[in-house]
C-alpha cells in the first residue's frame, strides 16, 4: 500500500479531470479499470447563482487521506486521487473528483463510490447557497440518504 500513488487535495481552483487522470495512470500498464467521479455544482432548479464551501483545513485532507488509506485496505487499488474544492462554486463547475485504479473494473468502482460516501458525511465541508438575488441562504444540512449510503460499507 505504500508505493500506491495517492494524491488528496483541497484547493480553491477548478481541476483538470484528464490531466489527474493522466497523473495517476502514465506508465502503468496494469491498469484494467479506471473510474473517476467528478461531482458538479447544481443550480437547484434555477434558484442558486453559487454555493460557498467552507472546510476545515489540516483536519479535511486528513480525513480525506484517511478515508483513502481505508479504500486501499478494503480494495486491490493501484493508485487514488480525491480533490475537493472550497470556495464560490457556480452551477455546472466541479465541486469534487475522486479517481480510483485498479486491474478489474469492480474494485474501481466500489472504492470510487465508498470514497464519494464518505466524503458526504465524514470530511469537514460545509455548503452555504447564495440565491439568483445574491442573497446568502442558510447552510445545507446532512442530508440521511448520505448517511445511509455510508451505512452500507460498515465502517
Amino acid at each position: 500500500m505504500a508505493d500506491v500513488p495517492l494524491t488528496i487535495r483541497v484547493q480553491a481552483e477548478p481541476f483538470d479531470v484528464a490531466a489527474e487522470t493522466e497523473r495517476l495512470t502514465a506508465g502503468r500498464t496494469d491498469i484494467g479499470a479506471v473510474v473517476t467521479f467528478t461531482g458538479l455544482c447544481r443550480a437547484e432548479e434555477g434558484r442558486l447563482s453559487a454555493l460557498e464551501l467552507e472546510h476545515y483545513p489540516g483536519m479535511a485532507e486528513a480525513e480525506i487521506e484517511r478515508t483513502a488509506h481505508e479504500a486501499l485496505a478494503r480494495w486491490p487499488l493501484f493508485g487514488v486521487t480525491a480533490i475537493h474544492r472550497h470556495g464560490v462554486i457556480r452551477p455546472g463547475e466541479p465541486i469534487v473528483l475522486v479517481i480510483t485504479t485498479s486491474s478489474h473494473r469492480v474494485a474501481a468502482f466500489e472504492a470510487a463510490e465508498f470514497l464519494m460516501d464518505f466524503l458526504k458525511t465524514r470530511a469537514p465541508f460545509w455548503k452555504k447557497e447564495v440565491a439568483l438575488d445574491g442573497t446568502k441562504g442558510g447552510w445545507v444540512d446532512a442530508r440521511e440518504v448520505d448517511d445511509a449510503a455510508a451505512a452500507k460499507w460498515g465502517a
